[in-house]
């Protein structure tokens, strides 16, 4: 479902490939964060997307203008998952809402994996 927002000039739809993209630059800012991932659910292989690819470690739902996103995130090793959780929820909540125009219902955030960053 794509989010809808009325003007005075006519109508405004955003697909949730956009969000989705926003979304994901907004989250490899956070610290913690090393990227996206991708789950191959048939081998249960995680890898790291690249930047290009983003919005597909990101599920976007739309329903009645409220937003619901799941991530699939890598973060870095020997940081504390909930502290960058927590920020991640609080950055992407308040950018996605500030662009978008549409409040933010749920986000939920699901560690696919650990990495060691030189």
């Amino acid at each position: 479902m794509k989010g809808r927002i009325d003007t005075d000039m006519g109508e405004v739809v955003i697909r949730p490939e956009v969000i989705a993209t926003y979304a994901g630059s907004v989250a490899v800012e956070c610290f913690g964060i090393v990227g996206m991932a991708a789950v191959n659910m048939k081998d249960g292989i995680v890898r790291l997307l690249k930047r290009d690819s983003l919005q597909h470690g990101i599920n976007v739902v739309i329903n009645n203008n409220r937003i619901s996103l799941e991530f699939h995130v890598i973060m870095s090793y020997g940081v504390s998952i909930p502290a960058v959780a927590e920020n991640l929820i609080d950055s992407v909540k308040y950018k996605v809402e500030e662009f978008t125009g549409m409040k933010i219902e749920k986000i939920r955030i699901l560690v696919e994996g650990v990495r060691v960053i030189d």
